[in-house]
């Protein structure tokens, strides 16, 4: 098919894992199978999300769009989808989403996917089973308690169980479902996975704690640092590391599960014909700006993320230049020789994958929308919820202009990784050069996201029906989420 003779594609992205929480972007990290994938692909260490959290990001993902823009919405219901436009190929796609209600069909994500599962009505009809589903730290507390009897009776049973918990996450559902398409799959393929492990509230498997902690027993950090930040108790210094230590488990746990992705690829032989795209969607902040999560920020612990595209026989490397997540559509159709839409806005990337050539030195530019408080809920869906805030990013600088208030920031990222030093309140000569160069770019991105959010407010804005009803299982996975 494509330049780099490859039939299939598997492209796995994952909630909220920021660049750092991987080994490849972070040697003290433990991150074996990514960083596999890793040595023996290509890694652009400057990976730009376009929004903070998914709703914002996921439409450059799997669409080459901004949010917002064309459609008015925050989905991709009318887009030109990247599973559309692989489906009129005739490549057979699929597409399994551990339960995000941000990426259903409610918001257009099951378009041109012949097998589409987002796992959302697996929350179940009773009483019980929906409020585990709004309360998944309750749910992995009742698993723990259980465990070692589960333990007890595989062992009995003379059965191997490495998987003390039962599936919070969806996890293994995807897992399953990605497995049985492949190994049904007949020609070549595009296969989307989404996993949300590493999505508030961590709740990693025992042993993925210990893993990632030098083997120190796990269960009680987990126990303690939930149940500060579930009773609104301060996060001190000893939660803030005991909540880092889960995430980072369960980023080891998603690792895991990639492996044994890889392995399906193996068994059913068509490794060796398939790419692997992995990247985070956003980032996750631990403080690092006051708050904890993902909340309507565009500083680089929510928007650089890690983007790594390992295609056989190509030798990889090491890329410097930025690039934004809306490169992943025109990548994944250009290895599978499928032209691209003319309105995608990324570039393939597969030149500097397989021939080593540079990507555009062009500057990456993010959204969000921001209510007075940081924190408000619901989260914003349309451009009426708050203020545009857009940042543009090169290798060196962040700007960020909230573009309804006039004000700016300017971070200068080298010197000053954590962006704590404002240096658009008094710039020298060299950062007027900057701030120049970037305004206009986010004056021309705002605008043409307010082109495309005019009729945001009308019923099709929102990507919801008229009345703005989601239905209940969606509500209760959007509250398992944290998002009202």
């Amino acid at each position: 098919m494509g330049d780099a003779d490859v039939s299939n594609v598997v492209l796995v992205t994952v909630d909220s894992l920021r660049a750092d929480a991987v080994g490849a972007y972070d040697e003290t990290r433990h991150t074996p199978v990514i960083d596999s994938l890793a040595d023996g692909g290509t890694v652009f260490d400057h990976a730009f999300a376009t929004g903070n959290w998914t709703p914002f990001s996921f439409p450059s993902i799997l669409a080459s769009k901004d949010v917002f823009t064309g459609t008015g919405d925050i989905g991709v219901e009318g887009a030109a989808t990247l599973a559309g436009t692989l489906s009129e190929a005739n490549v057979s796609t699929g597409g399994f989403n551990a339960a995000n209600g941000f990426l259903t069909s409610h918001w257009g994500y099951d378009d041109g996917f012949d097998e589409f599962e987002p796992f959302v009505a697996s929350v179940g009809s009773s009483i019980y089973s929906r409020y585990l589903a709004t309360h998944p730290t309750v749910e992995a507390w009742i698993q723990l308690a259980a465990s070692p009897l589960r333990r007890a009776g595989s062992w009995i049973r003379g059965e191997t169980d490495d998987r003390p918990f039962l599936d919070t996450s969806r996890m293994f559902d995807v897992e399953h479902a990605a497995a049985e398409f492949i190994e049904g799959a007949d020609g070549p393929f595009f296969l989307w996975i989404h996993y949300m492990d590493a999505h508030t509230p961590y709740v990693p498997a025992p042993r993925y704690i210990r893993e990632v902690s030098s083997n120190w027993l796990g269960t009680h950090r987990m126990l303690h640092a939930h149940t500060r930040t579930g009773l609104g108790l301060d996060v001190d210094d000893r939660t803030l590391e005991e909540l880092r230590t889960l995430y980072q488990a369960a980023v080891r746990q998603i690792d895991a599960s990639v492996g044994r992705l890889l392995e399906t690829l193996s068994a059913t032989g068509v490794d060796d014909d398939t790419a692997v795209v992995l990247a985070g969607d956003h980032g996750e902040e631990f403080q690092e700006h006051g708050h904890l999560a993902h909340y309507p920020k565009l500083y680089d612990e929510l928007i650089r993320v890690p983007l790594v595209v390992d295609v056989p026989g190509s030798s990889g490397g090491r890329v410097d230049r930025q690039v934004g997540l809306d490169a992943i559509p025109p990548t994944v159709t250009d290895l599978l020789g499928v032209d691209a839409p003319a309105e995608w806005t990324g570039r393939s990337l597969v030149p500097t994958v397989t021939d080593g050539k540079e990507p555009p030195d062009e500057p990456v530019v993010s959204v969000t929308v921001r209510d007075e408080e940081v924190t408000a809920q619901p989260i914003p869906r349309s451009l009426e919820d708050g203020e545009l805030y857009v940042s543009v990013r090169d290798r060196e600088w962040t700007y960020i202009e909230n573009v309804d208030a006039g004000t700016t920031e300017l971070y200068h990222r080298p010197s000053d990784p954590l962006q704590a030093t404002d240096r658009a309140a008094d710039p020298d000569e060299a950062e007027r050069t900057v701030i120049d160069r970037f305004a206009p770019l986010a004056a021309a991105h705002a605008e043409a996201v307010r082109a495309g959010g005019s009729g945001a407010d009308d019923g099709d804005g929102t990507g919801e029906e008229e009345d703005g009803s989601v239905d209940e299982d969606l509500n209760a996975r959007l509250e398992a989420l944290g998002y009202r």
